[in-house]
């Protein structure tokens, strides 16, 4: 765990493997009229099999009751106090795609949505138009001008763009737009601070001008912009649990937060699949592997319960291309709940595993939210996740004498 007193002299170096799958938003409730959780209608013998020869438990992302973001979620599970280490969105998604963002940038994550003749929004992803529709849209907002600051925008994937905002004395200390609610208006920016006024004006002057540059369109005729944020400074995680990780990540997202705490970030395709290939060729060069998969928070954010089922049960038919590469320890979680009831992130405990050597299971019969609870490492915080996974890889020593 980052912060603990004198981890970095219990962390040692062996030939251990360890592979941590995270499955975005995995966990889920259960719906009101089927009964059950997505995790508990899907067919997932291959996540049940590995759970009958796990230990398994639940973990709390950030506190009992926060709903946290992606950013957060992740950082908690590779042992980063998530109330003490922030990493802003924005700047996620910048690092992601190698934008060139300097010391003293501001960057957003923005995505295109679209707002009705009343300047409502019904639909706060614009129909998730493909990166091919999206690219032009992002060159128009990138031809943007607005006085005292430079506004660069660069696509990222489908509808999601990052601005980054380069100028003297600008701060993130700015509001977010999305009221993450359909049917309200977005949010204008508003300073959070006093050094943030100069750079409320210049962000609320690029909205107004990507409104008049959109207007005509049907659909992804607005943007929406969160995560103002800065390039932060955190311990590196190889040299506080004396590890060589690595990250396979097709979202820029999660390929910008590996990057922040000192991952080597491997490139990869666009789905899991070619994750798994880039895993398969490189598993000789590290000792810890993160790798993500994105399906089932996105279904659940779209509030789609059958598609979220749809996204576990194809992850659990790859789950075999995992055991095929007999990683010493092999880690299953989720970074946050994301039930599609809610279309949202949720507070709510997610489901995991550990399988290792030293595991025979425990008489979990599936991989659901209802099955870990009962498991032997009970409900705990997800920032102690990593030090179970290093015990099992027998790189954590003694503490004490």
């Amino acid at each position: 765990m980052i912060g603990f007193p004198g981890i970095e002299d219990l962390s040692v170096s062996t030939p251990s493997k360890i592979v941590m799958l995270v499955a975005d938003g995995l966990g889920g409730v259960a719906h009101p009229e089927k009964g059950r959780s997505e995790m508990e209608l899907a067919s997932l013998p291959n996540l049940d099999r590995l759970a009958k020869q796990s230990a398994c438990g639940r973990t709390i992302p950030v506190l009992p009751g926060i709903a946290p973001g992606s950013g957060p979620g992740h950082l908690a599970l590779f042992g980063y106090d998530p109330l003490k280490y922030f990493i802003g969105r924005g700047v996620l998604e910048a690092l992601g795609i190698d934008a060139p963002i300097r010391d003293g940038d501001v960057a957003a994550r923005g995505n295109f949505c679209t707002v009705d003749e009343h300047g409502l929004l019904p639909d706060r992803r614009a129909g998730r138009i493909p990166s091919a529709e999206s690219m032009p849209l992002c060159q128009l907002l990138d031809s943007i001008e607005v006085d005292t600051a430079e506004t660069i925008v660069l696509p990222v994937q489908d509808y999601r763009f990052v601005l980054l905002l380069r100028g003297e004395g600008l701060s993130d200390r700015i509001s977010e737009t999305d009221s993450e609610r359909t049917g309200a208006l977005p949010l204008p920016v508003s300073a959070l601070a006093p050094e943030a006024e100069r750079t409320e004006v210049i962000a609320n002057a690029f909205l107004q001008r990507a409104a008049e540059v959109l207007h005509d369109r049907d659909i992804a005729n607005m943007v929406l912009l969160r995560g103002f944020s800065k390039i932060p400074e955190l311990p590196p995680m190889g040299k506080a649990y004396n590890l060589n990780p690595a990250a396979i990540a097709a979202y820029p997202m999660y390929r910008g937060l590996a990057h922040v705490i000192g991952m080597k970030v491997i490139p990869t395709g666009h789905n899991f699949d070619d994750e798994l290939d880039t895993l398969s060729k490189h598993f000789d060069e590290h000792d810890f592997f993160y790798i993500h998969y994105k399906p089932a928070d996105a279904a659940g954010e779209d509030g789609d319960f059958e598609a979220k089922v749809h996204a576990l049960e194809e992850l659990d038919k790859r789950i075999p291309r995992l055991e095929e590469l007999n990683p010493d320890v092999l880690v299953i979680a989720g970074d946050h709940a994301t039930p599609s009831i809610m279309a949202s992130h949720s507070w709510h405990p997610v489901p995991m595993m550990i399988r290792s050597s030293l595991t025979r299971g425990e008489g979990i019969g599936e991989f659901t939210e209802r099955a870990c609870l009962s498991g032997s490492l009970g409900t705990f915080s997800a920032e102690h996740l990593m030090l179970q996974t290093l015990s099992h890889a027998g790189k954590l020593s003694k503490y004490g004498p």
